[in-house]
C-alpha cells in the first residue's frame, strides 16, 4: 500500500478515533483527520519497527486498518495531553 492509501486510511481512522476518545471535542472533525493521518503514519512506522513488518508497502487489509486506528488514538490522546485539554469533561467540580 502506498503513501497516498495510507493518508486516505488515515483520515478514515482520525474521524473514527473522534468517536472513540471522548472529551477533546474542541478539535473538530478536521482536527481530528488530520491528527489520523499523522496518527495513521505514525502507527504504521512503529509497527514496521516493532514487528519487523512493511505495513506501508503491505496490501490494504484489517491489519493496516487496526493499526491506523491504533495510531490515530494514541496521537488525539498525545496532542491532547500536550495542549491542557482533560477528558473528563468542564466544569465546576
Amino acid at each position: 500500500m502506498n503513501i497516498i492509501a495510507w493518508i486516505v486510511l488515515g483520515a478514515i481512522a482520525g474521524y473514527l478515533a473522534g468517536f472513540l476518545v471522548r472529551g477533546d471535542e474542541g478539535m473538530g472533525v478536521i482536527g481530528h483527520i488530520v491528527l489520523g493521518i499523522v496518527g495513521a503514519l505514525v502507527g504504521g512506522f512503529l509497527a514496521s519497527v516493532l514487528f519487523n513488518t512493511k505495513p506501508i508497502d503491505g496490501p490494504l487489509d484489517i491489519s493496516s486498518i487496526v493499526t491506523a486506528v491504533i495510531g490515530a488514538i494514541l496521537v488525539v490522546v498525545i496532542v491532547s495531553a500536550a495542549t491542557g485539554r482533560n477528558r473528563s469533561g468542564r466544569g465546576a467540580i
